[in-house]
């Protein structure tokens, strides 16, 4: 498709598109509302929800319980803007890496950013050193607005000429500091619609991390197809859940779906079910999303609190089984909301709610995306009849546009977006996870790619070669199982696996590190050298400790 006149003054997003032979084929029919081609997905989650409920409502909460009202939560966005453009030097097309906890100060940066004409790349504030590196070199990253508190793994990242701007800290250069001077009210730049506004990181199963570009129209989208037509949010709910904002799992469901919406959200950093469940009995949280882990979780805690203000719970990040939904229902009274999305789609298309909800299954397409079954990745054309598995395939209003990357062409075929997922649809349109087609660990809600991990193994001394993949677990879904070969003269025992551990958590972020270490005398390969996965899988090779 034809791109619309870019209002970016860095080029580097739009440059590095896929080439459009490669693109997805991106639907704008039934379900998916028009939208103009100048477009600021930040001035339309906040200027125009301002307009259309006024400034008095609320918007943000934070973990205390404080409320900014949406002409508050719009000041502090603009004196925000006014900072990076005035002070930082941050120009239309620039990227700008956002770090910190979930915060509404977190959130009102990332508005800002995009107000600003900027390219926001969000990142969970567990990552570490390396991998902030890798992002910002792939990313071409020179701005940063970092959490005080998250500054050290950036700073340890030593990325070339990055400047960091830290918040929340009280220092000279503090960004609070430095916005309070600057004017309460900007005008928002005049971005494309089609305009990169975000670079979301997902992990590929090898390789390095891929960034997917994701426009200003991209985030209306799924806030107007599953949000409005599947969630059908109200302005009096207050949203809440645990994904962090580095996910667009938690980026949709905890910012824009609300705004969009002109509800409130509640900010806060996750430290566990109980944590949750006070959330919402204290804010009175009526929207929660969640992966089925922490469902599981809160269940065996859920006696003492009350969860009256629940209305929709939503979850997603992991396969939903049947007899939690049914557990989730006797002990609430609510349906969970079950659903698959991708950072790839930036949010879910398959999904299933009320009346229509199907325990087991997914669910069907969210109104404007569409989905078939095909046996093969190069045969789009033919879907398999319906109680045949295969490769789940799935194109809509947004779709896969790597930054750059040749594996564009593995995740797009003719058009169709293949997410890697292995499914069986039934003659009512029903769509049922079987599991992964590739090596992709989910655990705890978490994407897990076992090289990754791998990689961080073999950086340590002891390590002669690693391989990790997922044992299915009943409360998280899978765990990350590591089998190791270690150097003569080293001990398999536990002690030396707490200590693989330790060194892995300082590598890469912590939901990635193994729970569990099989010590092996040699990883099982076939004749030319191939990792046999599913002989690892299988368990019979595990190797007695000392």
């Amino acid at each position: 498709m034809e791109l619309m006149p870019s209002a970016h003054v860095d080029t580097f997003p739009r440059d590095s598109l896929p080439p459009a032979a490669q693109w997805p084929d991106l639907r704008f029919g039934p379900g998916v509302p028009p939208y103009p081609d100048r477009l600021n997905c930040g001035a339309e989650l906040l200027d125009a929800t301002v307009a259309r409920w006024g400034p008095d409502r609320p918007a943000m909460r934070d973990k205390s319980g404080s409320v900014w009202s949406y002409g508050e939560l719009r000041e502090r966005v603009d004196r925000i803007a006014h900072t990076l453009t005035e002070d930082l030097g941050v120009v239309p097309g620039n990227r700008v890496l956002l770090r910190g906890p979930t915060t509404p100060l977190l959130a009102a940066c990332w508005l800002a950013v995009a107000k600003a004409g900027a390219v926001a790349v969000t990142v969970p504030a567990a990552q570490r050193a390396r991998e902030l590196a890798t992002i910002c070199r792939i990313a071409r990253v020179r701005h940063a607005l970092c959490d005080a508190r998250s500054a050290g793994e950036l700073v340890k990242a030593a990325v070339p000429s990055l400047r960091m701007t830290p918040f929340g800290g009280g220092s000279p250069g503090d960004l609070l500091r430095l916005s309070a001077k600057k004017p309460p009210s900007y005008d928002a730049v005049a971005t494309s619609a089609d305009d990169v506004a975000l670079i979301a990181f997902t992990s590929g199963t090898t390789g390095p991390p891929k960034g997917c570009l994701h426009f200003h129209r991209d985030v209306l989208a799924v806030a107007d197809t599953f949000s409005a037509q599947v969630l059908r949010p109200r302005p009096d709910d207050v949203f809440g859940g645990s994904p962090p904002l580095g996910f667009t799992f938690g980026l949709g469901g905890l910012v824009v779906f609300p705004l969009r919406a002109g509800a409130s959200t509640v900010l806060a950093e996750w430290s566990g079910p109980g944590q949750l469940l006070a959330d919402v009995q204290r804010q009175r949280v009526s929207v929660l999303f969640t992966a089925p882990t922490a469902y599981r979780a809160m269940l065996e805690r859920i006696g003492p609190y009350d969860t009256s203000s629940l209305r929709r719970c939503v979850s997603a990040g992991e396969h939903l089984p049947a007899a939690l939904w049914h557990s989730w229902r006797a002990a609430t009274g609510l349906s969970l909301i079950n659903g698959i999305g991708a950072t790839e789609m930036l949010h879910i298309f398959l999904a299933a709610a009320d009346d229509t909800a199907r325990p087991g299954t997914t669910g069907r397409p969210v109104p404007g995306f569409e989905a078939r079954i095909v046996a093969a990745a190069d045969d789009m054309s033919r879907p398999v009849p319906d109680g045949s598995p295969g490769l789940l395939a799935v194109r809509g209003p947004v779709g896969c546009r790597y930054l750059a990357d040749e594996r564009q062409t593995t995740y797009v075929r003719d058009g169709w977006n293949l997410t890697g997922d292995r499914y069986v649809r039934d003659a009512e349109g029903y769509f049922t996870f079987l599991g992964r087609a590739d090596d992709m660990i989910v655990s705890g809600g978490h994407n897990i790619a076992g090289p990754e991990v791998e990689e961080a193994l073999l950086r340590h001394p002891d390590v002669l070669e690693a391989a990790v993949t997922g044992r299915p677990d009943e409360r998280r879904g899978e765990l990350v199982v590591a089998h190791v070969v270690v150097r003569n003269g080293v001990p398999r025992s536990e002690r030396t696996a707490d200590d693989l551990r330790e060194f892995t958590k300082k590598e890469i972020a912590s939901y990635k590190c193994p729970r569990e270490i099989v010590f092996l005398d040699a990883l099982p390969r076939t004749p030319t050298g191939k990792l046999q996965r599913f002989r690892l899988r299988s368990g019979a090779l595990q190797f007695p400790r000392d």
